[in-house]
């Protein structure tokens, strides 16, 4: 038993669904289910009962899933335990920080780091709302900005803002207009950037549109958002992005395309920032850092 086969038991359980599990793991569920049998064959067990629409844990398996957490919180935390334990007297904070972050936060963000300059330094780590929360669940970050909603147990979530969305459009036909509608984007084809690049909430943006007719799509394998506005502005596509020509993402568009409201949707995207509970619990350092942090970034 290695400390992966633990890892992926935790996914399936927490998802009750092989096929999330895999793509929440960035892996394909064959293999996935593979490795939770040679676990429940280690382990002399049966920890999922299954058939073709339905995953529930067994009594093993439910006894096994908060063991196989506190294995894995304690593995994880390894790193940070260390660094505390060898660090300087002067701290180094890690926050994670997610794409297309909004101007405007970035200036509570530098603010924030002036103010606890004398304390600490803060070091930022960028990289998608996904790969930040799970930074933060093992330890790895103090805290994070990411985009909301945020479901994972012991991790604590305070909301910061909330920007409005819109559609990413070819100049060529809607340069002249100042609203869309999602009636009018039927014909269309949504273009998005890597799943692993979205956030969640952009899984309810797809229900929407597929509740409005709107089935036509392609899914990019990069996470460049550049390449979503270069196809929009060919014609006949839409993306969905931020309204605010301050926000961060707009560095992406070109002359090419044009972000207008929706008439009959009122999408928006919030950010919040995400912390261990038990971490801050335990530490009063990172607590008042915390609690500085949703003051200044608010």
């Amino acid at each position: 038993m290695e400390m992966f086969h633990l890892r992926y038991f935790v996914a399936v359980a927490e998802n009750l669904s092989f096929s999330k599990a895999a793509r929440q793991l960035h892996m394909a569920t064959s293999p996935l289910s593979q490795r939770v049998r040679d676990l429940e064959r280690d382990l002399g067990s049966v920890l999922f009962e299954r058939d073709s629409h339905h995953v529930q844990l067994t009594d093993a398996g439910a006894a096994l899933l908060p063991i196989a957490k506190d294995v894995l919180g304690l593995f994880d935390d390894i790193p940070w335990r260390l660094r505390e334990a060898i660090s300087p007297q002067r701290a180094i904070v890690y926050i994670g920080i997610p794409p297309g972050l909004h101007s405007s936060m970035r200036q509570r963000l530098r603010s924030f780091e002036d103010r606890c300059a004398a304390e600490c330094d803060i070091k930022r780590w960028p990289s998608g709302s996904d790969d930040l929360l799970a930074g933060v669940q093992r330890g790895e970050l103090a805290m994070a900005l990411v985009h909301l909603p945020v479901h994972a147990e012991g991790i604590e979530v305070f909301e910061l803002m909330r920007e409005p969305l819109g559609a990413v459009l070819p100049a060529a036909e809607f340069g002249a207009r100042s609203s869309v509608s999602l009636a009018e984007l039927v014909d269309y084809t949504y273009v998005s950037p890597a799943p692993r690049m979205l956030p969640a909430y952009y899984g309810e943006l797809l229900v929407r549109l597929e509740a409005a007719g709107i089935h036509r799509r392609i899914t990019l394998d990069t996470g460049d958002y550049g390449s979503t506005s270069e196809l929009v502005a060919n014609g006949s596509a839409f993306s969905i992005s931020m309204l605010d020509p301050e926000s961060g993402m707009h560095k992406h568009r070109s002359e090419n395309t044009v972000v207008l409201p929706f008439e009959d949707f009122d999408p928006s995207l919030a950010t919040g920032l995400i912390w261990r509970r038990d971490r801050a619990e335990s530490q009063p350092d990172l607590r008042r850092l915390i609690d500085e942090a949703t003051r200044a970034l608010r």
